[in-house]
């Protein structure tokens, strides 16, 4: 009796925990079915702008816009990749220029202390300390 006690008890909880499973979700998984469909589009929604600097010793510069490895003076669309630096990239098309940046928000900033002398503001200057 206890026997099949125990069976049924196991049978149960694993059971359970089945169950409790297949309602979590695992937060790194790519989102399946229409949340995915209408999240990504055509696909284009992820792969947008540019995603990647590559600046080779000896080689041509590139950069990864949309998914594509460009070189430069490689096409993306109409647009002529006329420039690439470590940070941004110079499109040339029929719009005029476009400057792709990779941080977009990204912006070198400095102080000026009383001399009129530009001082660089780093990220690990501690608040009350001067750089020199």
């Amino acid at each position: 009796m206890a026997d099949r006690l125990m069976i049924a008890v196991l049978c149960l909880t694993t059971g359970l925990s089945a169950s409790v499973q297949a309602q979590l979700t695992d937060p790194t998984r790519p989102l399946q079915g229409p949340v995915a469909a209408e999240t990504a589009g055509d696909g284009a929604a992820a792969t947008t702008g540019l995603q990647s600097i590559i600046l080779r010793k000896g080689g041509r510069p590139a950069a990864l816009i949309n998914g594509e490895v460009v070189e430069l003076g490689g096409m993306v669309g109409e647009a002529k990749l006329v420039n690439v630096s470590e940070d941004s990239v110079v499109l040339l098309g029929p719009e005029g220029r476009e400057t792709l940046r990779l941080i977009p928000s990204a912006e070198k900033k400095s102080k000026v202390d009383a001399g009129g002398t530009a001082k660089s503001i780093g990220m690990n200057a501690v608040k009350g300390e001067s750089r020199k």
